[in-house]
């Protein structure tokens, strides 16, 4: 199914959080219209998997031809996508207040790293820079360490594209309902520390300290970690649940009662150790036949070749090939 279908979206050509958001939307039926300015093609900004399912239009849109030629194509779309610092599309005649008295129900999202508004609306950054302001980037890392960059997922993807994909159709909804568009404001920052919630919640009920090493989510708990095999490769296990917990024991032998502790923070670490010298005892792909149809909750860790082989994720369809290239699948999936 493709639930956007009939959906026009002008997506103006940028890098990160905005291309993501217009391949989320074409990946769902929407059409989507790509606009490059003249000379500024970015190799990030015209990644062939990144920018799939659009059509492509070189506009310049300092000048007034090409101004009215994107205004036109507003007037008859549903959605707009921009991903400049506040006030460029405002000075190149293309804002808002433009936009919306061309067409009052389009919906104008609009992504940025802090937001259109507060005192750093205006500043350069990057991905990492904004999770480290939400709180973000404090919590990822080992003990006694600098935190870990988590690559670009939870600033730019989750807490910027995928948030203005998901404020994008919301309006789009609205605007069915009322017949009148709205501007979508959706900043890294407030994005990424949305996706906190849970920790937060965490931290509040006394589950969850300020310093990285001591928590379960963050790779401390010997129950919640990866694990190195005798082949150099790794295993994931999240066998969290007293059950799960429970069959991870019994199909690596750990009868020892110090493993009862399981909540026991200040025996983590001794545990720990003692489960990565029984995982070092054989390979990945051993550990993984002998965990196979088990809830133990261990599963291999796969780079990038491997990935797309899974024979879950063959079946699933989770990968495909797209003009020669492997890359992810259009998701979420839908059914009747």
């Amino acid at each position: 199914m493709t639930p956007l279908t009939g959906i026009q979206v002008i997506e103006f050509a940028g890098i990160g959080p905005g291309p993501f958001c217009g391949m989320m939307l074409a990946d769902m039926g929407a059409s989507v219209i790509r606009i490059a300015r003249p000379g500024e093609e970015d190799p990030v900004a015209t990644s062939a998997v990144l920018n799939r399912g659009r059509t492509n239009l070189v506009l310049d849109l300092k000048a007034i031809e090409g101004r009215t030629e994107a205004l036109a194509l507003l007037e008859t779309s549903g959605a707009l996508i921009e991903g400049f610092r506040p006030g460029v599309m405002e000075r190149l005649g293309l804002g808002p207040v433009e936009c919306l008295e061309r067409n009052p129900r389009l919906v104008y999202g609009r992504v940025t790293g802090w937001g259109q508004t507060g005192p750093l609306a205006h500043t350069a950054g990057h991905d990492l820079n904004y999770i480290a302001l939400s709180g973000v980037l404090h919590a990822i890392g080992g003990p006694g360490g600098a935190p870990l960059p988590p690559l670009n997922l939870i600033g730019d993807f989750g807490g910027g594209g995928m948030m203005l994909a998901f404020g994008i159709v919301c309006a789009l909804l609205e605007a069915t309902r009322t017949g009148r568009g709205q501007v979508v404001d959706a900043a890294m920052t407030d994005g990424s520390a949305a996706l906190m919630t849970m920790i937060w919640g965490m931290r509040a009920a006394g589950s969850w300290t300020n310093r990285r090493g001591e928590n379960i989510f963050d790779g401390s708990a010997h129950f919640y970690t990866t694990y190195e095999c005798a082949d150099g490769k790794y295993v994931a296990v999240a066998a969290i649940e007293p059950r799960f917990y429970a069959q991870l024991r019994g199909k690596l032998g750990l009868t020892d009662p110090a493993f009862d502790a399981q909540m026991d923070r200040a025996q983590w670490p001794a545990l720990k150790a003692r489960m990565a010298a029984v995982f070092r005892s054989r390979t990945r792909d051993e550990w993984e036949r002998h965990f196979s149809g088990t809830d133990a909750c261990v599963a291999p860790v796969l780079d990038f070749d491997e990935a797309p082989l899974h024979p879950h994720n063959v079946a699933r369809g989770t990968f495909m090939k797209l003009d020669g290239i492997v890359q992810p699948a259009p998701s979420p999936r839908f059914y009747v």
